[in-house]
């Protein structure tokens, strides 16, 4: 079976009509970047108040300080039964799964991974600051899983565990947390709706313009700046939680959306495999910071107005999706951030 995908790796992608033009084809997926446009004229917006940094009564911990302090309960073990780990050339990504969004579609992923109908698929679109995506290049269907789903874009809010900012968003009412997924909530009591951002990171479903052809066949990661535009448009199945640069650091395509041209430049799946199924002594032993817990809102705190030495103007507020999940390698007793956020810090070397 991985001989027969091998070989289909290098065949002509099957080609659907886009959704860009009734003319042009495009692999199916999702819509491509939008493309920048001239802004239109309209009145003047009414001033908004510039956002004044709090004024704790006592120094601030800085992000480092805080979570050297953390507890062991303030962390947490993925489940192994709802981890992906995909393994690229590079190395692994490690993918926490979240079926309170869409349960459905993380059914028939993991229908489709302990099938291990990923194997010897491909990365096929690398489309700067937006998406990676990845699946069959002739579009086949697997013979397990579902052949048609549902929509599964929002969800009752109902009895959902929320641990909401208090920043305000553009594109939601409220944003918060669920797990590690960063979530958008609206409405009031039983008639509230719930969904998950499209934040760095964020893994969701591939689909046509018929929304029932997301099944899990096509993956994509987010590797640019959270493209808000998708949420309530496709399903989110989880987030990348570990091994984000061997998603972000891949070439770029240079076809329509960022699509590959060439079969060869495509990069191959070497495997896909729960966490579970994995030995122990292949597991990565990572644990997630909590998000509902006092802590957790400690460290947003320090990610909203900065202390450390090189800030001198703390923002004040801050952005859903620049809350960075931190996740730590016990193995190697270190911690990652997938954002990347203290890295980028424009500091002057010394």
């Amino acid at each position: 079976m991985l001989a027969l995908r091998a070989n289909l790796l290098a065949a002509a992608v099957v080609m659907v009509l886009s959704p860009l033009s009734g003319s042009a084809q495009v692999p199916a997926g999702i819509p491509p970047a939008p493309e920048p446009t001239a802004p239109t004229p309209s009145a003047a917006p009414a001033p908004v108040p510039a956002p004044g940094p709090a004024k704790p009564a006592g120094k601030m911990p800085t992000t480092a300080e805080l979570l050297a302090a953390t507890k062991s309960s303030d962390w947490r073990q993925p489940n192994p039964d709802n981890t992906l780990v995909l393994t690229l050339a590079t190395g692994k990504v490690v993918i926490e799964l979240n079926p309170e969004f869409a349960p459905r579609h993380v059914a028939n992923i993991i229908k489709l991974t302990k099938a291990h109908w990923y194997d010897g698929l491909a990365v096929l679109r690398v489309q700067d600051n937006f998406v990676v995506q990845w699946g069959d290049p002739l579009n086949s269907k697997p013979e397990v899983g579902e052949k048609h789903l549902p929509a599964e874009f929002t969800r009752s809010a109902a009895e959902l565990p929320f641990a909401r900012l208090k920043d305000p968003d553009v594109y939601a009412p409220e944003v918060g947390f669920n797990g590690s997924l960063a979530v958008g909530r609206r409405g009031s009591q039983q008639d509230a709706e719930a969904w998950p951002l499209h934040c760095y990171g964020t893994v969701g479903v591939g689909r046509d313009n018929d929304p029932s052809t997301a099944i899990g066949t096509e993956l994509y990661a987010v590797i640019g700046q959270a493209p808000r535009q998708l949420d309530r448009n496709t399903a989110i199945v989880g987030r990348v939680i570990f091994g984000m640069e061997h998603l972000s650091g891949l070439p770029r395509g240079t076809g329509e959306i960022g699509f590959y041209e060439q079969p060869e430049q495509r990069e191959p799946i070497r495997s896909v495999r729960l966490a579970a199924e994995l030995p122990p002594s292949e597991r990565l032993n990572l644990e997630v910071l909590r998000t509902d817990t006092t802590t957790f809102q400690k460290y947003v705190e320090t990610r909203r107005n900065r202390r450390d030495a090189w800030y001198k103007v703390p923002a004040g507020r801050i952005d859903v999706c620049n809350v960075s999940i931190p996740v730590r390698d016990r193995g190697e007793d270190r911690a990652e951030h997938p954002e990347r956020t203290e890295r980028a810090d424009p500091r002057r070397k010394r």
